[in-house]
């Protein structure tokens, strides 16, 4: 066991040090870019608030002790310890988010009111008791900000500072049998708790950044697709702050999953448009797709074979807009003649993506053999081809759907095959089988779809796809999923995590 995780540490040493090499090489541009905008932040205080609410009344707070003395009273010191501190209700009224320039996100809430229930115990020379009270707590002011960095391993960072928080008055209320005699000197006691109170809140305030920054660590920003691929969604920069919005740059690069082989060619810039319409922009550059062509084929996933009985079933399904013409071509070349294709790209596919049309071009051969029972399987035809196909996009929940419909074949046949009758008679029979065989069986893997970088609980809406030169860009809303369990911090929404040997490792 120790072996494996020594063997595990030194393949991500070297893939570090391999990446630290590429950096000092070349610039690393993003694949993917987020942008959130000022109505991502208004839309985050609504949702933040009720998110906070439903965290907060399942919260309990540090207790509160101290002492004081009731000098109107003739006593030299009251210990008091309030425990089990809950919040029923808040309300913040004032609230706002906003942009501070290359730094982070300023928070800013004032004339804000919590209602507090707690078990309180006080101890005293004459006597001691315990019981329930009510805090009101009103004129809650506070302001801070929210640095937003990364550390060496691509994960967000948080940070807080300057921290200010103030509650100006607090009401307690007694209850119990002598409720009446303790609330009869529950003045004096509310400027020391008062006090107490918001030596308190920055600390607390600060502790749930640092839990929420701990969680931001331990995500897996390295995402296994399937069992070809990577895909690494680190950040390779801090995040860009503007006054109107806020960029992160994701490294956005499939990887090979058994080799984690970078592709061989650079990633290139692209700027997003100034737009603000929509709360979220993600662009996503031609650099990503080519890095997944990439990686997919050099994995071997553009590589498989087709039985007699596939492809017949594909073409008696779906030629029939096509007439009896096809349906007869399979019943003499198919049904009565057992035979397999096979297919394979023979170089990556060819991505590019230009202003309202994204294209890919499928270099590949195909080849047909005989399947008899008993013997060895001979090729009867082979040749070369392009397919070149456009791609429609759709997103479907928060995935990147993509669907390839043929827009035109060139075939390619050996010198010496071009007079050979077999050659000919199956012409027809190849354009059909990647028409209604190969294209459905691509599209049914692409229904998987990419998964897009958005937060736990947070739903894409309103979404619309643009394709430019060079990158796509998706403009969308988002929405909070309410939940009666407890949220948290989970990385990015509906991301299965790397078991196994990856697990826990950071990403370079």
């Amino acid at each position: 066991m120790c072996t494996k995780m020594a063997q595990v540490q030194v393949l991500w040493g070297c893939f570090l040090l391999w990446n630290l090499y590429i950096s000092s090489a070349q610039a690393i541009y993003p694949g993917i870019k987020a942008r959130a905008t000022q109505r991502a932040l208004d839309y985050a205080v609504q949702a933040g608030m009720e998110m906070i609410e439903q965290m907060a009344k399942e919260r309990k707070l540090p207790d509160l002790k101290g002492s004081e003395s009731l000098e109107f009273v003739k006593i030299d010191y009251v210990n008091y310890n309030f425990t089990n501190i809950k919040i029923n209700a808040f309300s913040f009224p004032n609230t706002s988010l906003s942009f501070v320039p290359g730094v982070g996100i300023k928070a800013l809430t004032n004339h804000g009111t919590t209602n507090i229930s707690t078990d309180w115990e006080v101890k005293s020379p004459l006597f001691q008791d315990t019981g329930a009270a009510d805090l009101f707590l009103s004129g809650v002011y506070f302001t801070g900000i929210v640095v937003l960095s990364r550390n060496d391993f691509g994960h967000p960072i948080l940070k807080l500072q300057d921290c200010y928080a103030q509650v100006s008055h607090a009401d307690v209320s007694f209850s119990g049998e002598l409720s009446v005699l303790y609330n009869s000197f529950a003045e004096p006691m509310e400027k020391p708790i008062l006090k107490k109170l918001n030596e308190m809140l920055c600390p607390i305030i600060t502790g749930e950044v640092e839990a929420l920054n701990a969680n931001l660590s331990m995500l897996e920003v390295l995402r296994k697709i399937d069992n070809y691929t990577l895909l690494d969604y680190s950040l390779i920069s801090s995040p860009e702050i503007t006054e109107n919005y806020f960029d992160l740059n994701l490294k956005g690069v499939f990887y090979p999953l058994k080799s984690l082989r970078y592709p061989p060619f650079p990633s290139v810039p692209f700027v997003l448009p100034e737009h603000s319409d929509s709360m979220l922009y993600i662009g996503i550059s031609e650099y990503f797709f080519k890095s997944a062509s990439y990686a997919y084929f050099t994995a071997g996933a553009f590589s498989f074979t087709l039985t007699t009985k596939e492809i017949s079933n594909h073409l008696l399904h779906n030629s029939q807009a096509h007439g009896n013409m096809l349906s007869r071509i399979a019943e003499l070349y198919i049904l009565s003649k057992p035979f397999m294709v096979q297919v394979m790209a023979t170089e990556p596919p060819v991505i590019s993506l230009l202003p309202g049309n994204f294209t890919l071009d499928i270099p590949a051969s195909i080849m047909i053999l005989t399947q008899p029972k008993n013997s060895t399987a001979e090729t009867i035809v082979s040749m070369d081809f392009v397919a070149s196909t456009n791609v429609a996009l759709a997103i479907l929940g928060q995935r990147l759907i993509c669907s390839l419909s043929l827009n035109r074949f060139r075939l390619s046949l050996p010198e010496s095959n071009r007079g050979n009758i077999e050659v000919l008679r199956f012409e027809n029979i190849l354009s059909s089988i990647l028409h209604f065989g190969v294209l459905p069986l691509a599209n049914a893997k692409l229904q998987q779809g990419f998964p897009l970088p958005n937060p736990h609980k947070i739903s894409l809406v309103n979404s619309d796809i643009e394709v430019l030169e060079g990158f796509l860009l998706i403009s969308t809303d988002l929405k909070y999923k309410t939940s009666k369990q407890q949220p948290g911090f989970h990385g990015w929404e509906d991301l299965h995590l790397i078991s196994g040997q990856w697990s826990g490792k950071p990403t370079p």
